[in-house]
C-alpha cells in the first residue's frame, strides 16, 4: 500500500541510496537530470530538509521509493521569473528535490507525490504551487506539464552548486477544487 508521509531520520540512508542510484543512472547514460554527484543532491540536502521539518517520503510496503521537500521557499532566481499570477509568498507552495528510485519507474510514484504535494497546498491555503527542473530533464518536464503545470521560463544560473543550469520554472494556480 503506497502511503507519503513525513520524513524520519530513519529515512535518511534509502533517500540518499536513490540520490545515489539516480547519479548512477545519469553517469551511465541511462537518464539525464542535470545532478552532479558530490555536489547535489547529497545526504547533506535530505538532511538539511529532514532538519526544517519539510521532507516527505513515498512508501510502498514498506519501502521509500520517492521523496522531495516541500515549502514556501522560493529559489533566488523565481524573482526574475516573469510568473503569470502575482501572489504574496505565503501562499506559493514549492517543491524542490523529487526523486524516484530509477529501479521503481513507471509505477506512478512521480505522479502521486506531485498529487500529494498539490492536496498538501490545499490544505495549507496556498493557490499557487511553483516547481523548477533542469532543461536536460525531460521526463520531469513531461511529469510536470501532464499535472497541468506551464512552464514560465528558462532561466540560465549556479543552481545548487552546479554551474550553467538552464532551469526551468513552472507554475500551476489551484482552483477552489481539485
Amino acid at each position: 500500500m503506497v502511503t507519503i508521509r513525513p520524513a524520519a531520520a530513519g529515512d535518511i540512508a534509502r533517500i540518499t541510496e536513490i540520490y545515489d542510484a539516480i547519479h548512477t543512472a545519469e553517469e551511465a547514460g541511462v537518464t539525464t537530470i542535470g545532478w552532479a554527484r558530490g555536489v547535489y543532491p547529497t545526504r547533506a540536502t535530505a538532511q538539511a530538509a529532514l532538519d526544517a521539518g519539510e521532507l516527505f517520503v513515498l512508501e510502498d510496503d514498506g519501502t521509500v521509493y520517492a521523496a522531495g521537500r516541500i515549502n514556501h521557499e522560493q529559489v533566488p532566481v523565481y524573482a526574475q521569473v516573469p510568473w503569470q499570477y502575482d501572489v504574496p509568498p505565503e501562499q506559493v507552495l514549492v517543491l524542490h528535490t523529487l526523486v524516484v528510485d530509477p529501479a521503481a519507474g513507471g509505477r506512478g510514484y512521480g505522479t502521486q507525490f506531485m498529487r500529494f504535494y498539490e492536496q498538501r497546498a490545499r490544505a495549507l491555503g496556498c493557490r499557487e504551487l511553483r516547481i523548477d527542473t533542469n532543461a536536460k530533464n525531460a521526463a520531469a518536464r513531461r511529469l510536470h506539464t501532464s499535472l497541468g503545470f506551464r512552464e514560465m521560463a528558462v532561466m540560465p544560473c549556479n543552481f545548487n552548486g552546479i554551474a550553467g543550469v538552464s532551469l526551468v520554472c513552472l507554475e500551476k494556480r489551484l482552483t477552489a477544487e481539485p
